[in-house]
Order: structure tokens, then C-alpha cells, then sequence
């Protein structure tokens, strides 16, 4: 176990073979942040192909009586702000010499990410997925197959991320020389935590610019869903030093790692988890198949605990109202995923708002309107 930047939270919790492989990898991120050639490649990425600033709107007619901003993730290229640390790991990758990338992926936008610059950087691209979020995520398992990627099922336990992260470590092990293992949210052994903050943060850091530009001060309050939690991260660390703006995460009520669970280890990292009195990781539910995992990253456990950030928890039921609200009220038809951060924001006593929209709902149509007929 190595320290850990979060308190009580993180390190390094993984066999002795992948230590040098961390090294290896932490030492090659210390160089890219140093390395100016580094961020202007990754800069450059961003706004070029990525679509980077994502706007603000201004949501009018969602919430009567409240200005609730969306910041825009849903409108980046491949749809999520999964690309925003795939971009930035497949550049560092590349640095480290290595061919070959493993990925997990639950909703299937990080599986898309990926395979997407692997397809642009001539990468070989293994993503590893459970088949029950095959089943519920078929357009994203179609596009990663269009982009070349070669999509795993893993048939085992729930059979959704929490196991599909298991197999990616397991390749990785296995594949350590010539493999890096893109991580695609704020969790697992340090540094990627760290690492995939940062690469996130970029949200955090246009639309705290953008609020000021568009309201002339801050927002009251900022919302985002919690699953692994790298979109939230990202948008938190544009207003952690703001503590006047409160820092809101929206957790699966059936997924809720920091609402319900405990201090555990889970994928290499010690976190708030789901688990029993024994210590055994228990199974999470969520209609949003990127939410549907029972840990969270260490740095939320850390935010939570020192009262910096506060989570709740928003049911399947709640966030369909909220996915199906948001289309009709202003036309833009969110992921299951920000619609549980959609819903909590609509009721909290505050009036100016910011959300994170962190993706679109395109892969999600099948499974919502299934949900919205049984609500009927």
C-alpha cells in the first residue's frame, strides 16, 4: 500500500506484480505534468476533436422558480465526459510505450471512449463488460464494435461493472509489459484516482469560468450524479476552494457506497463500499448501469467525511421523472445517469444551481421508456 493523497482513503491494495506497474505508471504521470509538450498534445485533443469547452444552458422551464445550469458533457464527442480521460490516458499511454489498452466499462460511454482513441492513436482495444449491461447498453456495445474495439462479456455475480472491472485488472496482471489498464473513473489503486481527476477537473474549471461570465457570481449549489465518480469529481474541483458553494453528490438509491455503506477495500483501493458485517461486498441495483457499482472513489469518501461534500440518494423511479421532465421542458434528453442528479436538484432549497450533464441519453431509450411505461 502505498500513501494516500485522501486521508484514511485510497493507497494501493493489489498483488505485488502490479506495484512496479504502478510505478511505472505514476512515474510517467509526474513527467506529463511537468512536460508542457504534454498538456499542449492534450489541449490541442480537446478542443479539436474532442469539442472542448462544452457549453452552459441555462434550463428555463425544468424547475419553475430556480436557474438551473447544465454543463453540457452530453454534447463532447462520443457523447459523455468519458473522453476527456480517455484522451489524456491514451496520450500517456503512448508515452509508456505501451500497445495494448484494457478498459471496464458499465454504461458503456467509457467503453465508447476508449475505443474511440484507441481507433484514432492505431491502439489494440480489449473492453471488458458485464452482460447484463450488454444487454441494457446495446448501442454502445455496437459502436465499440464499429470502432474496433473488441467488447468481453463477463458472465459472473451481477454481471455488471463491479465484475467487469474485475476481469480488466485480472488482464492486466496477466498483460502487465505491454498493457495499461485506462481506468474510466476516480477509482482504483493510486494514482489513478489522482490521475483521473485531474483529467476531469477540466469540467470544473470552464464552468466555474462560465457561471461567472453568464451570472456574475457562483453558483449556490453544485449537483452531480455518483456512480465511480469521476464526473463529479471533475466538476467539484472547479469550486472545492468556494466554500460558499455547496458540493452536492447524487448517488443510485440502490447503489448509495457513501449514503449506506462502509470503510472498505474494493479494486485496489480503500473507499466507502457496500458491504456486509463480514466484509463481503454486497450487490448494487440502479436502472443506470454507470451507477450500478458498490464503491465509489476514495476522494468522495474523503469529501464526505470532512463535510466539504454531501451525497444523497435519488430511486430508479425518480430519476425516470426527472429523464423524461428534462426532454419535454427543454428538449435535451439527458442519461439515466445525470437524471438522478436532474432529480435532487429540483428539490433543493437553493436557486441557482449547476449541474453536471455529464452524458446523453441515446443509450439509454430502450431501458427508459421500458421504466416510464410501468410508471404510467
Amino acid at each position: 500500500m502505498s500513501t494516500s493523497a485522501f486521508g484514511t482513503y485510497g493507497g494501493r491494495y493489489v498483488p505485488e506484480t502490479l506495484i512496479p506497474a504502478l510505478d511505472e505508471l505514476e512515474r510517467g504521470w509526474r513527467d506529463a505534468l511537468a512536460d508542457d509538450t504534454f498538456h499542449a498534445e492534450l489541449h490541442a485533443l480537446l478542443t479539436t476533436y474532442a469539442g472542448r469547452p462544452t457549453p452552459l444552458t441555462l434550463s428555463e422551464r425544468f424547475a419553475p422558480g430556480k436557474r438551473i445550469y447544465l454543463k453540457r458533457e452530453d454534447l463532447l464527442h462520443t457523447g459523455a465526459h468519458k473522453l476527456n480521460n480517455a484522451l489524456g490516458q491514451i496520450v500517456l499511454a503512448q508515452r509508456l510505450g505501451k500497445r495494448r489498452i484494457v478498459a471496464e466499462t458499465g454504461a458503456g460511454q467509457h467503453g465508447v471512449a476508449t475505443a474511440t482513441v484507441c481507433a484514432k492513436f492505431g491502439l489494440e482495444c480489449i473492453v471488458y463488460m458485464g452482460e447484463e449491461d450488454i444487454r441494457r447498453q446495446k448501442p454502445n456495445v455496437e459502436r465499440m464494435g464499429l470502432l474496433g474495439a473488441e467488447v468481453r462479456p463477463v458472465d459472473f455475480g451481477t454481471k455488471t461493472l463491479k465484475e467487469a472491472t474485475s476481469e480488466a485488472i485480472r488482464d492486466w496482471i496477466t498483460n502487465v509489459e505491454t498493457t495499461h489498464y485506462l481506468i474510466g473513473s476516480c477509482v482504483g489503486p493510486a494514482p489513478y484516482p489522482e490521475l483521473v481527476a485531474e483529467l476531469q477537473s477540466v469540467i470544473g474549471r470552464e464552468a466555474r469560468e462560465q457561471h461567472l461570465a453568464a451570472e456574475g457570481r457562483l453558483p449556490e449549489a453544485v449537483i452531480a450524479a455518483v456512480g465511480g465518480g469521476s464526473n463529479a469529481i471533475g466538476i467539484f474541483h472547479g469550486f472545492l476552494d468556494d466554500a460558499d458553494v455547496r458540493l452536492v453528490g447524487v448517488e443510485a438509491a440502490g447503489a448509495a457506497s457513501l449514503g449506506t455503506g462502509r470503510a472498505g477495500v474494493l479494486h485496489g483501493a480503500r473507499s466507502s463500499v457496500l458491504a456486509d458485517e463480514d466484509g463481503q461486498i454486497a450487490d448494487a441495483h440502479s436502472i443506470s448501469a454507470g451507477l450500478d457499482y458498490p464503491g465509489v472513489g476514495p476522494e468522495h469518501a474523503f469529501l464526505r467525511d470532512s463535510g466539504r461534500a454531501s451525497y444523497v440518494g435519488a430511486t430508479d423511479e425518480e430519476a425516470l421523472r426527472a429523464f423524461r421532465d428534462l426532454a419535454r421542458t427543454e428538449g435535451i434528453i439527458p442519461a439515466l445517469e445525470p437524471s438522478h442528479a436532474l432529480a435532487r436538484a429540483r428539490e433543493l432549497d437553493a436557486e441557482l444551481i449547476l449541474v453536471c450533464l455529464s452524458g446523453r441519453g441515446d443509450k439509454d431509450l430502450a431501458e427508459a421508456l421500458l421504466g416510464l411505461e410501468k410508471l404510467a
